[in-house]
């Protein structure tokens, strides 16, 4: 799960960098007003009922081979299970923190890990509840991208000043 935009830097009327769109929340992240806020509540609360929900379905599952008297086939799944859901929370983690370019090794793996990411996929859900806690997921990254590109169109820009004025100096001189 992916936050960031691959499109390229678009920019506002005067020019400035124009902040990228984080998904669900568009780009309120960026002056953090109202809708912000309700957003962040909504998807907190929407990323918990998804951890439940998976987690009841996982335990569904669990059940359902227990039932059928083979106690250790049922131990051996719920420890994979946990082990899925430990790798892929680690990985969403990292995703939401420093970004998808940043994955290197098993976590960068997307096809030969697929099975082991949809298995885990209550871990992701779980570190996805717990960072709308404390930011828009993605957010962190997005904001230094932002603030990055807009210190530069300003040195840019003072830079783009000065030598006009220079250039207007010597041409009263």
């Amino acid at each position: 799960m992916t936050t960031t935009s691959t499109a390229g830097p678009t920019s506002t009327a005067d020019g400035a960098p124009a902040p990228r769109p984080i998904r669900y929340f568009g780009t309120t992240w960026v002056h953090r007003g109202t809708g912000y806020w309700l957003r962040r509540a909504a998807v907190s609360l929407g990323a918990l009922a998804a951890t439940a929900a998976g987690a009841l379905a996982l335990r569904l599952g669990v059940s359902g081979v227990r039932l059928s008297e083979a106690a250790p086939l049922a131990l051996l799944l719920m420890l994979a299970i946990g082990v899925c859901s430990a790798l892929a929370g680690l990985r969403n983690w990292k995703i939401l923190t420093e970004g998808k370019d940043s994955l290197t090794g098993w976590a960068a793996e997307e096809k030969s890990l697929a099975g082991v990411w949809l298995i885990g996929f209550v871990g992701a859900l779980a570190v996805y509840f717990a960072r709308s806690l404390v930011e828009a997921p993605g957010e962190g990254l997005q904001r230094a991208v932002h603030d990055q590109e807009t210190a530069t169109w300003h040195r840019r820009r003072a830079a783009r000043a000065e030598r006009e004025a220079r250039k207007a100096a010597r041409r009263r001189a």
